[in-house]
């Protein structure tokens, strides 16, 4: 037979199920005492079910003290399949039970040495091993007189066995002194039975605690936790659990640095000596120096929050209520949030003392949130008190407090807490005020608003943007920035034409101008920003503030700015400027516009054909598949522009002035007529639709309106027919209905003037109709 080295944990536990079944089947044809052997056998096959879990879990208990633990029960398998075998007519009741007792407690040993196996095998191995370890056989049913325990006339081998019981049970059942000298200086083994000892000699009240604080069982205990092997470290543990709960005494004897110390180390540890450290150090935490101590000990913290998290419930259980316990001490509480446990810092934002409530918001400020973090504070109340310290705080408090919500501020669920909040009026309020001792809290006071105004429910303060308008010329750079920020995006909602009418009425146009020459890029971008955004409404009354100079400063800055944010938006501003103002298409001739946005689109092509020698339509085009969203959006509206005099630059089939016969591939079924892509501008031909189709099919939603301003130049009046029928070849419908379930309200105004051109001609009714109707029944609920 193979060695027990030589052969493989998964191989050892095959055999073992192979000789389980084989004594099973002995005890079963045994022809003496059928009742007894028949009961054995019984709790023999229990081991099949026991020992193929354990085999399918060999890779993580493969180790030493599983193996040796496995060679024992085999052992004991082969002794009860002798003794079956000698029994002969004898009836073996009390050997039986012995020989039981034996397989327990070796499972036994295969139990205590399995830490890695899940807790339902763990119930299953201990189930049996119980059941055998109190087996007891009927001897009513048997048929001869029972002999005694170590009759004289059995068989050598059966003498053989009773001997080392006899030697295991002087081992086991071991001195009082025994127990102290082999806790001090025993080995591995004998460490452990010392333990099995004193807990014995604790369960039986055969020590007191006046012998266990004379012998020092608990600094020898904690002594060893931090030398012995992991089965016996849960051990320790759980007998120091046991000492714990005597009395107050032998937890203050327990709350030492050094001891604490090895005991916070066991959180890092296997689930089971986890679960028993986190138990013990809560039991402990009642002795008030044990509370300070703790959190002070390095990763002690972060590990109870790591817990509190897990999967483990009784160990959650414990972890959160020692967090509590230790939250008492601020310090504590900091370490939780750091850690990112942060119900403690709220508990004193709103219940602690000024001084307090002052460091939690600083940590607040400083710690480096992440998106979960600000949700989590959002969720546990921290903004409300926060906007208290604020209002009704002095200076210190109120910096503090504005620092924190700053950074909570980033996540956009807390913004709609922090309007609820009431806090939009204060923030105006300190931006006005002037005075001296608040001016440092108007940075981060400006820069919540530019958080605040990118919510819509910002809007039903109708006033806020006018008022707001006012700070551009009495404020520094930074709060500047952030004031430009929040007016960009507070006339960016879709609900907000009426404040940009109102903002322009008021003089929007020409407080922003003078940024077009600020050395300042971020103001300057942002300015532009919003010059861009009031462009989009009414751009004949936009123009009328605009000037030569101002024309020439927004070329100059599409020629030289080095921001690709800024030029876009430069950009973007030119092409909303209506067609038919003739002065502002002379200044952009004279200016050169055409040929520095050939280059900037050339620049970032890079085809091996010169992009100048495609023209601008073509790069365009090129916009629409490869740029960015801002790119593609005035990319579309540029197109649009352009395509409207497509109809007009068209070469008709009619007439009879032509010199030269155009290509039948000229030839334009939607303009009815010869488009040439450089002199006609032809969407058509350029092979625009398909990826302006593509932008709508997509989930952003920014440039929905470009498109469909590009798309609707293909159904102008004298077209319409043919653009309709162009565009349902091309698959528009799917596209146009999308925008109709999640654009805004302008762009599905425009999906749905197309939509209504295309279904006048009945087969797209036919078609599409269906498809179509329940999309506009949901609108109209609206």
């Amino acid at each position: 037979m193979q060695t027990c080295e030589s052969r493989s944990l998964s191989e050892l536990v095959t055999e073992l199920q192979a000789s389980a079944e084989e004594v099973a089947s002995l005890a079963k044809n045994s022809e003496s005492d059928k009742e007894v052997f028949t009961e054995f056998a019984a709790l023999l096959e229990k081991f099949t079910p026991v020992l193929i879990e354990l085999k399918e879990n060999c890779k993580v208990m493969d180790r030493p003290p599983v193996r040796k633990a496995v060679e024992s029960l085999e052992k004991e398998l082969r002794g009860a399949k002798e003794l079956i075998k000698s029994t002969g007519s004898r009836s073996p009741i009390k050997q039986m039970e012995y020989m039981t007792q034996d397989l327990g407690r070796s499972l036994g040993l295969v139990l205590f040495a399995s830490i890695d196996v899940s807790p339902e095998i763990k119930d299953k191995v201990a189930a049996l091993h119980k059941e055998l370890m109190n087996a007891k056989f009927n001897t009513s049913f048997s048929t001869s007189p029972c002999p005694s325990p170590r009759p004289s006339q059995e068989s050598g081998f059966v003498s053989e066995l009773d001997s080392e019981r006899e030697i295991e049970e002087e081992t086991v059942t071991l001195s009082i002194e025994d127990v102290v000298l082999q806790l001090k200086y025993g080995n591995d083994e004998e460490f452990r039975l010392a333990l099995w000892g004193l807990r014995d000699f604790i369960k039986d009240h055969s020590i007191d605690n006046e012998w266990i604080n004379n012998e020092g069982v608990i600094p020898i205990l904690f002594n060893r936790l931090g030398s012995s092997k992991p089965h016996n470290r849960l051990t320790i543990i759980q007998m120091l659990r046991i000492l714990a709960s005597v009395n107050t005494e032998n937890k203050e004897k327990m709350a030492d640095v050094e001891s604490l110390s090895l005991l916070v180390k066991s959180l890092t540890r296997d689930v089971d000596e986890r679960r028993e450290a986190v138990g013990l150090l809560l039991e402990l935490s009642e002795v008030s120096a044990v509370q300070r101590r703790i959190g002070r000990i390095q990763g002690c913290i972060v590990m109870l929050v790591t817990m509190l998290n897990g999967d483990d419930s009784t160990a959650c259980h414990d972890a959160g209520k020692l967090l509590i316990a230790l939250s008492n001490n601020t310090q504590n509480a900091l370490h939780m949030a750091e850690a990112g446990y942060f119900k403690p810092l709220v508990h004193y934002l709103k219940e602690g003392s000024d001084m307090s409530k002052i460091l939690m918001a600083t940590a607040i400020s400083r710690i480096e949130l992440t998106d979960q973090s600000r949700a989590s504070l959002g969720e546990d109340g921290a903004i409300e008190p926060l906007v208290k310290m604020f209002k009704t705080g002095k200076l210190e408090a109120k910096l503090s407090a504005l620092n924190a919500l700053q950074n909570l501020s980033m996540l956009t669920e807390n913004i709609q807490r922090l309007i609820s909040s009431g806090i939009v009026v204060p923030l105006l309020q300190l931006l006005f005020s002037v005075t001296s001792v608040l001016m440092t809290l108007r940075e981060p006071a400006s820069a919540i608003l530019a958080r605040i105004a990118q919510s819509e429910s910002v809007l039903f303060n109708k006033d806020v943007a006018q008022q707001m308008l006012s700070l551009l010329n009495l404020s520094s750079p930074v709060i500047q920035f952030h004031v430009l920020q929040a007016l960009n995006s507070i006339a960016s909602h879709s609900r907000a034409s009426k404040i940009r009418k109102k903002m322009k009425e008021n003089g929007a146009v020409q407080l922003l101008l003078p940024f077009l020459t600020e050395s300042n890029l971020k103001n300057r971008t942002a300015a532009l920003n919003l010059l861009y955004t009031l462009s989009k409404d009414s751009p004949e009354e936009f123009m009328e503030p605009l000037g030569e100079y101002h024309l020439n400063n927004i070329v100059n800055i599409i020629s030289s700015s080095t921001s690709e944010g800024e030029k876009a938006a430069a950009i973007g501003i030119l092409s909303n400027l209506p067609i038919s103002n003739k002065k502002a298409t002379y200044v952009l001739k004279k200016s050169n516009l055409l040929p520095i946005l050939i280059s900037i689109v050339s620049s970032s092509e890079s085809t091996s054909t010169p992009s100048t020698k495609l023209g601008m339509i073509p790069l365009l085009v090129k916009l629409l598949s490869s740029g960015s969203l801002v790119a593609k959006c005035r990319a579309a509206t540029s197109l649009a522009q352009l395509s409207q005099n497509s109809l007009a630059l068209r070469k008709s089939r009619k007439s009879r002035w032509t010199c030269i016969p155009h290509s039948a591939e000229a030839f334009c079924r939607v303009h009815d007529g010869y488009c040439i892509v450089k002199n006609t501008f032809c969407l058509v031909k350029a092979g625009a639709i398909s990826p302006l189709i593509k932008i709508l099919e997509g989930e952003e939603r920014e440039a929905d309106e470009a498109v469909l301003d590009a798309l609707a130049t293909l159904l102008q009046d004298e077209i319409w027919e043919n653009g309709s029928n162009y565009l349902a070849r091309m698959s528009v419908f799917q596209a146009i209905l999308k925008v109709l379930e999640s654009g805004n309200v302008k762009a599905q105004e425009k999906a749905l003037w197309i939509l209504e051109r295309m279904f006048s001609i009945e087969e797209h009714r036919t078609q599409h109709g269906e498809a179509a109707q329940m999309v506009l029944i949901d609108l109209a609920k609206w």
